[in-house]
C-alpha cells in the first residue's frame, strides 16, 4: 500500500498529461477548429508549446521531495514516451512522425519541466503553482491564432550524392537513363525502410531525349512521372518530377510528409556524368525540394536525411551495374 501511495502521483502525471496530449491533439486537426489552427500538428503550438505544456504539468503533480532529475528529466520523457506510444498504438500517428518529432518532445518537456520549477520555486502557494501551470497549459491554444497570421514560408534546399564509378561514361548513361528493376536485396537494409519509407523498383523511359517521360517507381504503388527538359548525353540529365497521384494509396505516406503535399515536395533532379581517370566516371546525383512549414530548419535535417539515404542507395547500385562484368559473347 505504502508502494501504491508512493507511485500515485507518477500515474497522476501520466494520467493527466495523456489526457492534455490527445485534448490538444484533437483540438489542433480537429476540421471544426482549422481556421484556428491552420498548419495542424506542423506548427509552433503543437511541436513546441504542446510538449512544453507537458513537461510543466508533469513538475506540477510530482512531488517537490522527489530528485530534481526526475522532475525536470524522467518524469516528463515518461509521460512524452507514453503519448507517443499511445500515438502509434491507435494509428494517430505513423513511425515517420513519432521519429521526427521524438527529438523535439524530449527536448521542450524538459524546458517546460525546468522553467516550471524555476518560476514556482520562491511560491510556496499551490494556488500560485496553479496558475502557472494553467498559463503553460494554455499557451499552445493562445499562439495558434497568433501562429495563423504568419505566411508559410517555402524553403528551397538541395540534396547531393556523389559515387565514383569504374566503368566508362557511355556504360553509366546507359544505366541512368533507364533504371532496370531493382530488388530488395540489391539495396541492402536502410533505416527508413523500418520508418516506412518505399524503396525505389525502377525507371522507365518513353523516348530519349527532352520531352521524353520517366516513370519513377516505388514500392507500394508510388509512381513519380519525370519530365525530361535537359539531355546532354554521357554528361547530363536533367528532369522534372510530379507526383502520380492517382496511384498512389492514401495509407502509403503519413499526410504530414507526404511528397508533393503541401509541406513538401520533391521538384526536380539532374544526374551529373563527371570524367574522373580513363575508364572511370563520378557519378552526381541531385534532387531540389521545397519544404513549407514554420519549422523548416528542423524539417530540413530530416529531409536531407532521408533524401541523401535514398539517392546514396540508388547510386549504389548503380554502380554495382556498371562495375559487373559484360558477359562475353558466344559464336
Amino acid at each position: 500500500m505504502k508502494i501504491a501511495r508512493q507511485r500515485y502521483p507518477f500515474l497522476l502525471a501520466i494520467g493527466v498529461g495523456l489526457v492534455y496530449a490527445f485534448a490538444a491533439r484533437f483540438f489542433f486537426v480537429a476540421g471544426t477548429f482549422r481556421t484556428i489552427f491552420d498548419f495542424g500538428l506542423l506548427s509552433w503550438g503543437f511541436l513546441l508549446l504542446m510538449p512544453m505544456a507537458l513537461g510543466a504539468i508533469t513538475a506540477y503533480f510530482i512531488p517537490a521531495t522527489a530528485s530534481k532529475m526526475w522532475r525536470m528529466l524522467w518524469a516528463p520523457y515518461l509521460v512524452v514516451f507514453c503519448f507517443l506510444l499511445s500515438a502509434l498504438l491507435f494509428h494517430l500517428e505513423g513511425m515517420i512522425c513519432v521519429l521526427i518529432i521524438t527529438p523535439l518532445y524530449l527536448v521542450m518537456s524538459f524546458l517546460g519541466a525546468l522553467f516550471y520549477i524555476n518560476l514556482t520555486k520562491k511560491s510556496p502557494k499551490r494556488d500560485n503553482k496553479t496558475l502557472v501551470v494553467a498559463a503553460f497549459a494554455l499557451l499552445p491554444f493562445v499562439a495558434g491564432p497568433l501562429e495563423n497570421q504568419l505566411t508559410n514560408p517555402d524553403d528551397f534546399r538541395q540534396v547531393e550524392n556523389t559515387i565514383l564509378i569504374n566503368a566508362p561514361a557511355a556504360v553509366v548513361w546507359q544505366h541512368i537513363i533507364r533504371v532496370a528493376p531493382i530488388q530488395a536485396q540489391d539495396l541492402g537494409h536502410s533505416i527508413i525502410d523500418d520508418i516506412g519509407f518505399p524503396r525505389p523498383v525502377e525507371a522507365t523511359l518513353t523516348r530519349e531525349g527532352v520531352g521524353g517521360v520517366r516513370h519513377a517507381t516505388f514500392e507500394r504503388g508510388v509512381e513519380f512521372i519525370e519530365t525530361v527538359y535537359e539531355w546532354v548525353p554521357l554528361q547530363r540529365l536533367s528532369f522534372s518530377i510530379v507526383p502520380n497521384t492517382a496511384t498512389i494509396p492514401p495509407t502509403t505516406f503519413d499526410e504530414h510528409v507526404i511528397v508533393g503535399g503541401r509541406f513538401f515536395d520533391v521538384l526536380r533532379g539532374t544526374y551529373e556524368l563527371q570524367p574522373a581517370s580513363p575508364g572511370r566516371t563520378r557519378l552526381v546525383l541531385h534532387s531540389r525540394q521545397r519544404l513549407s512549414t514554420h519549422l523548416n530548419w528542423y524539417a530540413g535535417l530530416w529531409t536531407r536525411f532521408v533524401m541523401s539515404e535514398i539517392q546514396g542507395r540508388i547510386l549504389t547500385v548503380l554502380k554495382r551495374r556498371c562495375e559487373a562484368p559484360r558477359p562475353v559473347a558466344t559464336q
